[in-house]
């Protein structure tokens, strides 16, 4: 709003778009450095099938010593939430001291045999494997 000191005619003024501001901030370096991050967003959730987030934060500081003329310093934030792909997991088991393991605990290895009392005992196969001459 401004007043005209002759008339004390009372009129609007046209706000400049915010687009406009973050074109023109740091001579167009905040712009470039968004759009990067915004196409690096889109080419992520792209790749991941994931939604991600973008976040502009426009920051603005009052004027040193609350000096009406002074200006005001106005910085630009960004926060990127990208997503990621899914880490592929492995199937472990848990041995007696609960320990991670790879093979089940509970089976029996190869070569390993229970007789019928229970005992387990360590045994090769009986069959011997035979190269024949062509």
């Amino acid at each position: 709003m401004s007043v005209d000191k002759t008339t004390g005619e009372i009129t609007e003024q046209p706000h400049a778009p915010v687009a406009a501001f973050l074109g023109s901030h740091l001579n167009g370096r905040t712009d470039e450095e968004l759009s990067t991050e915004f196409h690096q967003l889109l080419d992520a959730v792209r790749a991941h099938g994931k939604k991600g987030q973008m976040t502009i934060t426009i920051v603005v500081d009052p004027p040193a010593n609350g000096v009406e003329s002074a200006p005001m310093p106005i910085g630009v934030e960004s926060k990127v939430t990208a997503p990621k792909p899914t880490p592929v997991k492995s199937l472990y088991f848990l041995n007696d001291d609960g320990q991670p393991v790879r093979e089940d605990p509970r089976q029996m290895a190869a070569g390993v045999y229970r007789t019928a009392d229970g005992a387990t005992e360590f045994r090769m196969s009986n069959t011997a494997t035979e190269y024949k001459d062509a």
